[in-house]
């Protein structure tokens, strides 16, 4: 399979009209992939209700950008954690909530893994207001 290779636009709404053809999980998961600050920051609303359970401990909070900064490119994804291929994004609806899932290969200065995360969220227009991630955590990749 070809490695991933950002697209810095995708982050962007798709439309037609005013109807988003990329649900905001997707994008979310795309931003994210693509490391995408600032796109990060401008779906999630500056007061955000987040919180997220990793294998290492549990993180919430309420400012978006600290959010964005400090937890999930600052600690999660590190500059030294490289996102190398999106192996998947699933979204769908639970009730009234957004479901995105999403697994990536990263690489890491002590090797190869692969990590899962399942995000739960609700909107207010095109801002995200309400954030759950649950995380596998980096696992190894299998060998041959």
């Amino acid at each position: 399979m070809a490695p991933y290779v950002p697209q810095r636009t995708f982050c962007a709404p798709a439309r037609v009209g005013t109807v988003s053809l990329v649900h905001i999980g997707e994008r979310f998961a795309r931003c994210l992939a693509d490391k995408d600050a600032a796109g990060l920051k401008a779906l999630l609303r500056p007061d955000l209700d987040f919180r997220a359970l990793t294998p290492g401990r549990p993180w919430e909070g309420s400012d978006a950008a600290a959010i964005v900064d400090e937890t999930i490119l600052g600690t999660w994804f590190a500059p030294e954690r490289k996102i190398v291929e999106v192996l998947a994004i699933d979204t769908d609806t639970v009730g009234t909530l957004e479901r995105v899932g999403y697994r990536f290969r990263v690489e890491k200065p002590d090797g190869e893994f692969v990590i899962e995360q399942q995000a739960y969220l609700e909107t207010e227009g095109d801002r995200i207001t309400w954030l759950r991630i649950m995380c596998t955590g980096f696992l190894p990749t299998a060998v041959g």
